[in-house]
């Protein structure tokens, strides 16, 4: 079933601390809501079990940034999916564009953590989209369907509907530029299309599928209002409540 999704991912922004109080703040802003959509926190490794243990009595879910590609063993400084999921989160951020830039992860490597995630009971949110050239060459189709048949398209239709899609513009991230509604709307629209061609008609209507490209509160609800659009992936802006929670409430 497809959500309406709110995901906000700190990076490296926040102390323990800091996320803690952040938790409690937002926690305390949503009591006595009627929310319309999931709010979900992505957090490093250090600060999982601490925030989810915060978040608890609260509609608020944690998500790990990454996980390692191997189930266990002598991998030092790695996390494994099994220990993201003892920690209480629920999510786990995959392929997100940082770490195919500089970390140089790749459909085979992507293809593992999906697959070790989904193991352990945790929820991918699996990243796709291009850089500044490749939208101007006009790839940006070509680009988010090598993404998808590198790494999810593998998956059985069981599988693949536990995972969220995020649909990153790798040319608005930090920069100021934000797509139009029109083009996050065209391009959830196609990538719908290539699951729909993948796993059918019912699979992709049932995808969730978020924009990650510089989404505020001025624009987070025309660009949520789109049709194939379901929420967002939000970084700075998730990283105080005061713009996080104008996000949220775009769904109202």
């Amino acid at each position: 079933m497809r959500k309406n999704i709110v995901a906000g991912n700190w990076k490296m922004n926040k102390t323990l601390s800091e996320g803690i109080s952040f938790i409690g703040e937002l926690k305390a802003a949503l009591a006595g809501k009627s929310l319309h959509c999931d709010v979900i926190i992505g957090a490093p490794f250090i600060h999982l079990a601490s925030i989810a243990k915060e978040a608890e009595g609260s509609p608020v879910a944690i998500a790990a940034e990454n996980c390692a590609d191997k189930a266990e063993g002598a991998y030092t400084g790695e996390v494994s999916a099994a220990q993201v999921a003892s920690t209480g989160a629920r999510y786990v951020i995959l392929g997100h564009s940082e770490r195919r830039a500089y970390y140089h992860e790749d459909g085979a490597i992507l293809t593992d953590k999906v697959r070790l995630a989904l193991a352990e009971g945790l929820a991918p949110i699996f990243c796709i989209g291009e850089v500044k050239e490749e939208r101007e060459a006009g790839k940006h189709f070509e680009v988010v369907e090598q993404q998808l048949e590198e790494a999810v398209f593998s998956l059985s239709a069981e599988d693949f509907g536990k995972v969220v899609l995020a649909y990153e513009p790798v040319w608005a991230i930090g920069t100021g530029l934000t797509a139009s509604s029109a083009q996050a709307q065209e391009i959830h629209a196609h990538i719908r299309s290539l699951i729909a061609k993948k796993y059918g008609a019912q699979v992709a209507e049932d995808c969730t599928i978020l924009y990650g490209g510089s989404c505020n509160a001025a624009n987070a609800k025309e660009l949520f209002s789109q049709p194939d659009v379901d929420g967002g992936l939000i970084g700075g802006a998730s990283l105080s409540v005061e713009k996080f929670l104008p996000i949220i409430e775009a769904f109202n």
